[in-house]
């Protein structure tokens, strides 16, 4: 409605009341579409204080213009020239009226002493509102710098506080200035010292906007998350919800030239992008070799997020080359991410295998060329024995020493060992032969004793326990009890020096229901 009466064409009443200013002051009801222009330029400007200076700064010269112009219509309204305090009419009249204007409205004094009661009043408006929007404009000068150099006093602010800290608890020298180096490179790289502060304070819905238009090209490069052409059901890409929700748990950190991103060893649980900068993979007998060398845009590390039981250790050293920006992903992070995505975590660790199957085969070098001619009769080379191996790394009688003392070791061991498998077997059999003594009744069975009586009679006076021996020859044949026979006493073995030895086992009856028999063999010891 305003814009309406805005362009209303009041300059037709030229024609009827001649030249008059007034007749276009309609055109002021657009001041609106003025403050709507300045805000929406303010947010394109990458540097809006700069802006927000300048229009003050038009603002104070814009007033100073209003004065100027009541300040000449208050001089003809008194009459040019009249007195000295009005404007006299000799040479620009803008810029003197204009000069006045400034020496008023900003209290600079040195002016002609107003005459008539309407110079003074006008005189004494004019301080009063100069004093008043002077002051305004200089408050809102010194918002618009001090919202302009904010950021730089909290990064002023916290490095002071940092620096006091290492002082109090004197922190060497060196640590300091690394520190202090990463305070000033993270400023001046992103101009924040951390980017979550910032986009904590948007809406979910803008932070994954924001996220998804910084970091979505990064994240689609990894292997793990990102559609490929895998075997099986390993065909398409994770679910796309999911790779938004992991977007918004991405860290950066920044790593100072020489700073270890991952040493080798460690339990892999972090993934790393990197956003800026490069780092060197070492490797080699003392882990200076540089084996690659990975830049912006690179991903290491993303199998450790996936892989079971902790099992998954770094196999080489990780340097930053120089500053280094890289975003991580933790392992506990993902799993609370796959929680809510099942479909996606079995197809994540399918393609977790694949790919560990294909960065763990070794890479293909160069075909083996086969022996040809006389080579070609036999075969290939075996590997020489570790005991000559630590022969020949001595020179003369040392090396030789060494083969002899590694002999005498391993003798050494092979008879311990044999003493140890003797005492066990003579253990376990005098076990056993214990065992088969006390079981004396069964069920539906008795124990069939074979004895053979020795051919030489004992002698009552030596006393010998009988040894007992694995047996190694057939058992003996089996007697049937006769049904109609008495039963006979127990048979009584006589202890004594024999040239016999006994055999005693045990095995399953052949009848069903009576048990175990006890079978005692008598062997004629062999004469040596």
């Amino acid at each position: 409605q305003l814009d309406v009466l805005s362009i209303l064409p009041f300059e037709v009443l030229y024609f009827f009341f001649g030249f008059n200013p007034a007749f276009r002051a309609n055109r002021m009801l657009k001041h609106n579409t003025f403050f709507e222009f300045n805000d929406r330029l303010e947010a394109i400007l990458e540097k809006a204080y700069i802006y927000r200076v300048i229009r003050t700064t038009g603002y104070l010269l814009f007033i100073l213009h209003i004065n100027a112009c009541i300040y000449y219509w208050a001089s003809d309204y008194e009459g040019l020239g009249s007195t000295r305090w009005v404007y006299n009419g000799k040479g620009n009249m803008y810029l003197r009226c204009y000069y006045w204007a400034v020496r008023t409205l900003i209290t600079i004094g040195g002016l002609p002493e107003p005459q008539t009661l309407f110079e003074i009043v006008f005189q004494l408006l004019n301080f009063f509102l100069g004093v008043f929007v002077f002051s305004s404009l200089i408050g809102q000068m010194r918002d618009v710098i001090g919202a302009a150099t904010a950021g730089q006093n909290y990064y002023r602010s916290c490095m002071d506080n940092t620096v006091s800290y290492m002082n109090t608890y004197s922190i060497p020298k060196i640590v300091q200035n690394r520190v202090r180096t990463w305070y000033e490179y993270t400023w001046d790289s992103q101009g924040m010292l951390d980017e979550s502060e910032l986009l904590e304070q948007m809406p979910d819905q803008m932070q994954l906007a924001i996220a998804i238009d910084v970091n979505f090209a990064i994240v689609n490069k990894v292997d793990l998350f990102k559609a490929s052409s895998f075997t099986g059901e390993c065909r398409h890409g994770c679910d796309t919800q999911m790779i938004y929700d992991m977007l918004l748990r991405l860290k950066s950190i920044v790593y100072l030239p020489g700073d270890f991103v991952c040493k080798k060893g460690e339990i892999g649980r972090e993934m790393y992008i990197i956003k800026q900068g490069e780092v060197q993979v070492l490797g080699g007998p003392d882990g200076t070799k540089v084996l690659v060398t990975l830049r912006a845009g690179a991903v290491f590390g993303e199998i450790s997020l996936l892989a079971a039981g902790g099992g998954n250790r770094r196999t080489a050293n990780v340097v930053a080359h120089g500053f280094a920006n890289l975003f991580t992903l933790d392992k506990k992070t993902l799993n609370e991410i796959l929680v809510h995505y099942p479909e996606s975590e079995k197809l994540l660790m399918k393609k977790a295998r694949v790919l560990l199957k294909e960065k763990g085969k070794p890479a293909p070098g160069p075909p083996v060329q086969q022996p040809r001619g006389v080579a070609d009769l036999f075969g290939q080379k075996k590997e020489t024995p570790k005991l000559f191996k630590a022969m020949f790394r001595g020179t003369g009688k040392e090396g030789f020493a060494k083969l002899l003392q590694m002999k005498r070791e391993q003798d050494i061991q092979s008879r311990e060992n044999k003493t140890k498998e003797k005492n066990k077997e003579k253990s376990k059999q005098t076990k056993i032969l214990k065992e088969s003594k006390d079981k004396r009744d069964f069920t539906k069975g008795t124990y069939l004793l074979i004895l053979y009586e020795a051919k030489n009679e004992p002698e009552p006076e030596q006393k010998k326990p009988v040894q007992p021996a694995a047996s190694s020859g057939p058992p003996a044949q089996k007697e049937e009890p006769n049904a109609d026979a008495k039963p006979k006493p127990p048979a009584v073995m006589h202890r004594g020096t024999t040239n016999e030895s006994l055999i005693i086992s045990m095995s399953p009856s052949p009848r069903a229901g009576e048990g175990e028999i006890l079978k005692v063999e008598a062997k004629e010891k062999t004469q040596k």
